[in-house]
Order: C-alpha cells, then sequence, then structure tokens
C-alpha cells in the first residue's frame, strides 16, 4: 500500500515507521517542512517528494497529523489536488471539523476515516493507541496489523473517533492547564507552601504531577492552543459549558511563545503571571 503522510512530526513520523514495518510504502512531503522534521523523516525511512500534487498522485491512503489548528486546511490542500483515495484524518479536533473534512475530501472524490491518536508516539514496548471511525475504519486498522500501533473501531461514521479524542484531552491536557493556573494563583498569593502543605495531606500525588505536568506540556503548548479550543467547541456543541477549555487555551497560549526555552517550574509560573 502506498501511503502519504502530512507531515512527520513526532507522532505522524512514529506512525510511518510503523507502516512501514506492515510493509506499506511511506511517503512525505518536503516542501517547507524544518530541518527538524526532515531529521525525523530520515529517521523513519520516509521517502521524499516534492509537494502535494506529487504525494497525491503517488498515494492510495493519505493520513494527516498535524498540529489542530492547521487540519481542514491541509484537507483543502489535498482536495485541491484531486486526490481520490483514503483520506485519514488523525488529528485532535472536534466532531464538527471531522465532519468539515469529510465534506472537503468527499466533494474531491475521496473517502474520509476520522482517527484519534491516544497515548505518546510508537516507542520499542509500548503501544499507542488509534481511534478510528467511519465506514472503511476496519480497512485503516488492518493497515497497522502487527505493528506498535493498536487501532480500534470507535464508530461507524466520521467525528466519533475524533470525539473520543476531545473527551480523554478534555481531562489528560486540560487537568494539566488547571493545576499550572491553580500554582500560579497560589503563587500570585503568597500561599504556595500551605497549598503543597495541603496537598502533601489530601492529594499527594498533585505538587508533583502539577510541576512534572507543566515542564512537559511547555515544549509543546503552542499546539496545545488549538486542541484546547477544539475540545471547547466540542463541549459546545453537546451543550455544556465551554469555558473551561477556553481558559486552558489561554494558559498554553502563554506558555508557548518561549516554550523551546529550557524551563523551570518556577519560571512557567511566572510567565503564565506576566503573559
Amino acid at each position: 500500500m502506498n501511503i502519504g503522510l502530512l507531515h512527520p512530526g513526532a507522532m505522524g513520523a512514529s506512525l510511518g515507521a510503523a507502516l512501514q514495518q506492515t510493509g506499506s510504502h511511506v511517503s512525505w512531503c518536503s516542501a517547507g517542512r524544518s530541518a527538524e522534521t526532515r531529521e525525523r523523516a530520515e529517521a523513519a525511512r520516509l521517502t521524499p517528494l516534492v509537494d502535494v500534487r506529487g504525494l497525491v498522485a503517488a498515494s492510495d491512503v493519505i493520513l494527516s497529523v498535524c498540529p489542530p489548528h492547521a487540519a481542514l486546511q491541509t484537507a483543502r490542500e489535498v482536495a485541491a489536488e484531486g486526490f481520490r483515495g483514503l483520506y485519514v484524518d488523525a488529528n485532535a479536533i472536534s466532531r464538527a471539523t471531522a465532519l468539515a473534512i469529510e465534506r472537503t475530501v468527499t466533494r474531491a472524490g475521496a473517502t474520509c476515516v476520522d482517527g484519534g491518536i491516544i497515548g505518546p508516539p510508537v516507542q520499542q514496548g509500548k503501544t499507542t493507541l488509534l481511534w478510528l471511525s467511519g465506514g472503511r475504519a476496519a480497512a485503516v486498522a488492518d493497515l497497522f496489523r502487527g505493528s506498535g500501533v493498536e487501532a480500534r473501531i470507535a464508530g461507524a461514521t466520521v467525528g466519533q473517533a475524533s470525539a473520543l479524542k476531545m473527551a480523554f484531552a478534555a481531562w489528560s491536557k486540560g487537568s494539566v492547564a488547571l493545576l499550572t493556573a491553580v500554582c500560579a494563583l497560589a503563587r500570585a498569593e503568597g500561599v504556595s507552601e500551605g497549598l503543597l502543605a495541603s496537598w502533601a495531606r489530601l492529594s499527594p500525588e498533585l505538587a508533583e504531577r502539577a510541576a512534572q505536568g507543566a515542564l512537559a506540556a511547555a515544549p509543546k503548548a503552542w499546539r496545545w492552543v488549538g486542541e484546547m479550543r477544539e475540545i471547547a467547541a466540542s463541549f459546545e456543541a453537546a451543550g455544556l459549558p465551554s469555558g473551561f477549555h477556553e481558559a486552558a487555551a489561554a494558559v498554553y497560549e502563554r506558555l508557548a511563545p518561549r516554550a523551546s526555552e529550557p524551563a523551570s517550574f518556577e519560571g512557567l509560573l511566572q510567565r503564565l503571571r506576566q503573559s
């Protein structure tokens, strides 16, 4: 199977490598990509093609793994080149965005499968979970059979896998933003020691989780801004308050501008307040 990958970030490159382990040939679009992306693609032994047009012409399946805010535009670029194969969107997006992507690619003649990735990039000895939904979800799951990706079916319609991803990330990433903001508030009010003492007595895991979560999230905060907004849209569409994750987006937006710099937890709390 010839598969085109857009774009090989840490997660995308690991999925591409997993697909090649099962016998598929995976290409990627090198135009305008960073040196870091090129290094990841080379490490995964992906075949470089110059542009989206070349990728579309060479691919039976296109797999989109990109920042959430770019997911719909990526689908539009593929559709504009007349792709008529199987389009798999595996981005952290709301059901509404997934349905917009389905409409975009099916108008061009393609078939759409919706995906939601849960867990870290594929690693030796660890399994990455890929939820899929749509009429051809089982066919996509078969592509990963025998790899380090565990593909499961979330439902028969596009949007269900994305909805599951939104529900999962609403807690896993939303709670990190909340804990970081709580610690920033305690620091601003001069009661950090009291908060830590209270946590030590009642919820001893929270102090460590707050610091580790914030430090791990900071380098990816720029990407999580869009994801939090997609989650907020999901809550709103379901008739639920969306403010939790609008605020989480604001937290990550404040952490993002200098996220590539080495950071301490105290430094992150100060950055959150000063932004």
